[in-house]
């Protein structure tokens, strides 16, 4: 296996400029997981949601049980695979929350605490979801109602359910969606800086084409780019009649002359993520591709303009694919395939997303790719994605530099 320095040496020229975020990425702190769980138990309460003041939709909650993955992290900063060993996280109403581990684990996890949580440890032969029933037990609170956290595996549900059964288990979706949909100035800055680095390694990738390369040429060239800078991404590349395939096809590909190329892809920034498609043509475009890209656009510009504060989800999808259907590529999803977006953050995608009917309230701080597109099988497929961010008052603000100034140069 070559060593980073000699595969940093074989890159194309246009990637020599790219290096490490360095002291730009500012880690999340102590105090802001400190303030994650104290929201989490404000709502659970049923509080006003900040920063709009509206009700809480949310029933009131006496705990909140987690298992490894993202949510573990945003609320204590502690990331851990998931195995059929349960690491996992219960958060009372009121009381301090609790972390029940395998104890042959427990020295590993204690390095990776972020702040002051009690830990339980459970031995090979013991039940850690009856662990985790005691230890709300002995903050009092043996009834009531327990949030499971949507992406904790059955088995685990269904094991404290057997431990605790005296308590009644519903979704946590409206406790911790709220909580993590509303991305605070930090979370926004470090989005920002996973866009930017996105943008400076796809600008290296498209500056590097030529013919002959295949798809998986051009995916490695964006896996070194990153790791140049010291982050973990990689993109989808779609060439030619591929691309009418948004997410692919798993036949070879190789690059020629009049082919659109399609890039999609990001990396993550202490774990927040960036979702960016460019998508241009080697060659010279076809009056046909040329007026779908200037869809596309319209589209994405029609969508930023829609996506307001107070308003429903689902009116951005409607207004983005408005435009592409009255441009005569309708109707409904024949060549416009997908939503036109969805939540991002921890998560490539996450909540909420914006497609026809969702009726979730816009509110500052919310998250979004913005990514219409359009599809002609067995020709060619355009798409365009940046990230964006809900304000207070006007339309969306962009969290990448800006949308691609032309199918020619997706760059500025």
């Amino acid at each position: 296996m070559e060593d980073s320095s000699s595969c940093n040496a074989s890159l194309p020229s246009a990637f020599s400029g790219l290096k490490p975020l360095g002291e730009r990425v500012r880690p999340i702190t102590p105090d802001e997981f400190r303030q994650r769980i104290e929201r989490a138990q404000q709502l659970m309460a049923g509080a006003p949601l900040a920063p709009s003041g509206s009700p809480s939709q949310a029933a009131k909650y006496d705990a909140l049980f987690f298992a490894p993955g993202t949510s573990l992290y945003y609320f204590t900063g502690i990331r851990w695979g998931l195995s059929e060993r349960l690491v996992g996280l219960v958060i009372p109403r009121s009381g301090h929350p609790v972390l029940v581990v395998p104890a042959f684990e427990e020295g590993r996890l204690r390095e990776k605490l972020h702040l002051p949580i009690e830990v339980r440890i459970w031995q090979e032969d013991q039940s850690p979801t009856k662990i985790a029933a005691a230890a709300l037990a002995d903050q009092n609170i043996r009834t009531g109602r327990i949030g499971i956290e949507e992406t904790a595996g059955f088995t685990f549900f269904d094991h404290l359910r057997d431990a605790a059964s005296t308590f009644e288990y519903a979704s946590a979706d409206p406790v911790t969606i709220s909580c993590r949909a509303h991305k605070s100035a930090h979370e926004l800055e470090l989005m920002r800086l996973a866009c930017d680095a996105t943008f400076d390694v796809f600008h290296a990738t498209f500056a590097s084409l030529k013919e002959g390369m295949s798809q998986e040429d051009i995916a490695h060239l964006i896996e070194a780019g990153f790791a140049k800078m010291n982050l973990h991404g990689g993109a989808l590349v779609l060439l030619g009649a591929s691309a009418a395939l948004p997410h692919g096809t798993l036949q070879p590909q190789k690059l020629k002359e009049g082919d659109v190329v399609l890039i999609d892809g990001g990396c993550g920034v202490e774990g927040y993520a960036s979702d960016v498609t460019r998508t241009t043509i080697y060659g010279k475009p076809s009056e046909k591709i040329a007026r779908a890209f200037e869809l596309v656009r319209k589209s994405q510009d029609a969508a930023l303009d829609a996506a307001r504060a107070g308003r429903l989800s689902g009116t951005v999808d409607d207004a983005a694919r408005g435009v592409i259907v009255n441009g005569g590529y309708g109707p409904d999803y024949k060549f416009f395939t997908h939503r036109l977006g969805h939540g991002i953050g921890l998560d490539g995608h996450e909540h909420p997303y914006l497609v026809r009917g969702s009726k979730t309230v816009l509110e500052p701080g919310m998250t979004f790719s913005n990514e219409p597109g359009i599809y002609i099988p067995g020709e060619f497929g355009i798409r365009c994605e940046d990230d964006m961010v809900i304000t207070a008052d006007g339309p969306a603000q962009l969290l990448t530099a800006g949308f691609a100034p032309s199918l020619e140069k997706p760059f500025a």
